[in-house]
């Protein structure tokens, strides 16, 4: 990592902080994917977590509110920069191209330096949406999405052949969604997932580091699946025995911090936002002509195809390998299934949601078809916000959605999304096109929730402190003010200065900034290199090689329902 600028506070030796002592404090993050705060602190409190118990009585404990929508593929990024995703580039999971089509995003989409980046030398395990690795001062394994355990998913590259022969059984995920029909036995397919990556975490502890950056995602799949307070409770207790060894292996010179990309939550209804978009009438389907119209008439739709193939032996790893993108997208826009991407007429559509909530108007500045003059984008704006705001439940009553402008959430970047829709609690949007706006039918028990958690525990933080109103992008000025390192200059979150007792080198120092920058990556989202719409082609090339045998792409295309 390059230096673009410096100031007189700027740290010029790897062993030297920005107070001109010796920087021999290290800090560890201990990140848990999904935590919502109201069970750790009810479960720490009953004696259930010695551990979260211990932080919580002689630590710094809080809640941690998470990005607009509350998503892994966005809050990890802002945990780990210090900046809301307008500046760092990542919206969603998959980036929105102008022909409307997607590409999965990858680390290289992340236009801003990480914690990993800025402190030295460090370890990052297990991290969202870091593939592929950074070539860090350190060792860096790769997280959620990586295709393959390969020299693109480790730092140095070489420090893959280690792992697979320490721990030959890794991996980075689990389907969920593979144990819908089955439940019971999810949990012990996670319990040796853990295991590995427990594994792995102690295998990085032999590396040499100053910063430890380590994520657990194994919370944010069970609870997708089961919410389930007693299965819950066994899970979390083991991610309890795991702090416990990090505090073990903390020494008086290390600070803990506990985060979580965002919380959870039960649901009850699914609430289907582009169906709504239809009936107000902004959005519209193609027309059943041709091909379609002919497969629409005997009944064969996407959801058929996929179970046909199923009966037959042909499962999603299968089709995925012998496909290419473009034969997958043309079969996907030929059949009928009320998908979000390949079943609207974007000719005519003036609005629609993509990925976890984010609403674009269909202007044509932005989008290949696009019917919306930009100089009405925000009229219409106002006129789809005003419809979506409106929307209730009609067996209770209840408004469903909490409707978010996207310029007020992400100012600095114009190709951000128009709206972003969150649910009113007990609901989930959805993007399908269906006959009806709620169905309490669906594959989640619960799904994200924007209160997390934050915890720290150190020698200079202050027992029985709580951080006020503290957001994810709180989490890297913090921890690098705790290092004794400088700040990004233009980070959105701030030094959670009340969680250090007074008196304490970290509460005395005063805060630094300077500007750090990333070789290896994209560039500003404002120039239209982001994951918005106007990525090149590219980049749109790179994904496709990291990606072009994993079953995500055929998810990312929006094939998979």
């Amino acid at each position: 990592m390059d230096d673009t600028t410096t100031s007189d506070t700027d740290r010029t030796d790897g062993a030297e902080g920005t107070d001109g002592t010796d920087a021999t404090n290290r800090a560890f993050v201990l990140g848990l994917d999904g935590i919502p705060w109201n069970l750790i602190k009810r479960w720490a409190s009953a004696g259930e977590l010695p551990h979260f118990a211990e932080l919580l009585e002689n630590g710094a404990a809080g809640t941690l509110e998470s990005t607009r929508p509350a998503n892994t593929a966005l809050a990890w990024p802002s945990i780990a920069t210090g900046v809301w995703p307008d500046k760092h580039g990542v919206y969603s999971f998959r980036g929105l191209l102008p022909e409307y089509r997607h590409r999965l995003n990858t680390g290289n989409d992340v236009s801003r330096p990480a914690l990993w980046e800025m402190a030295s030398p460090a370890v990052a395990g297990n991290v969202p949406m870091t593939y592929p690795a950074s070539e860090i001062d350190g060792t860096m394994v790769t997280g959620m999405l990586s295709p393959a355990i390969d020299e693109r998913a480790t730092h140095p590259p070489e420090f893959h052949r280690e792992l697979k022969n320490r721990i030959p059984e890794y991996r980075t995920g689990l389907d969920w969604n593979k144990y819908r029909d089955r439940p019971g036995e999810f949990p012990p397919a996670l319990a040796s997932l853990l295991s590995a990556r427990k594994r792995l975490m102690r295998l990085l502890m032999e590396r040499d580091w100053r910063l430890f950056f380590f994520v657990y995602t194994e919370p944010d799949r069970l609870q997708h699946l089961l919410w389930d307070e007693e299965v819950l409770l066994d899970h979390y207790k083991d991610l309890d025995a795991i702090l416990g060894e990090v505090l073990a292996q903390a020494d008086e010179g290390t600070t803990v911090y506990v985060v979580s990309d965002h919380g959870f939550a039960p649901i009850e209804k699914y609430v289907y936002v582009n169906t709504i978009l239809r009936e107000e009438g902004f959005l519209f389907e193609k027309d059943e002509t041709g091909t379609r119209s002919t497969l629409s008439r005997v009944g064969l739709s996407k959801s058929r195809v996929m179970n046909l193939l199923s009966r037959v032996g042909i499962d999603d790893d299968d089709l995925v390998s012998v496909l290419p993108r473009s034969l997958v997208e043309r079969v996907a826009d030929r059949i009928p299934g009320g998908h979000e991407l390949h079943d609207v007429d974007y000719t005519r559509t003036e609005a629609f949601v993509h990925g976890s909530g984010n609403l674009y108007i269909n202007d044509a500045e932005r989008f290949a078809t696009g019917p919306v003059d930009p100089a009405d984008r925000e009229a219409k704006k106002r006129a789809v916000a005003e419809a979506l705001i409106r929307v209730t439940d009609p067996a209770t009553g209840e408004k469903a959605l909490i409707v978010h402008d996207g310029a007020d959430l992400f100012p600095t970047d114009d190709r951000s999304p128009d709206l972003v829709l969150e649910a009113a609690e007990g609901y989930k949007p959805s993007l399908g096109l269906y006959d009806t706006r709620f169905s309490a039918e669906g594959v989640h028990d619960a799904d994200h929730h924007p209160e997390g958690i934050f915890f720290a525990y150190g020698p200079d933080v202050a027992s029985g402190s709580r951080p006020a109103d503290a957001a994810v992008v709180d989490v890297a000025p913090t921890v690098l003010h705790g290092l004794g390192e400088a700040i990004p200059h233009d980070t959105d979150g701030r030094v959670l200065s009340e969680v250090f007792a007074d008196g304490s080198p970290t509460a005395e120092r005063p805060i630094a900034t300077r500007e750090y920058a990333a070789e290896a990556r994209t560039g500003d989202p404002a120039d239209g290199s982001g994951s918005g719409p106007g990525r090149g082609e590219a980049d749109e090339a790179v994904a496709e090689e990291d990606f072009e045998d994993v079953e995500n792409r055929l998810r990312g295309l929006g094939y998979l329902e």
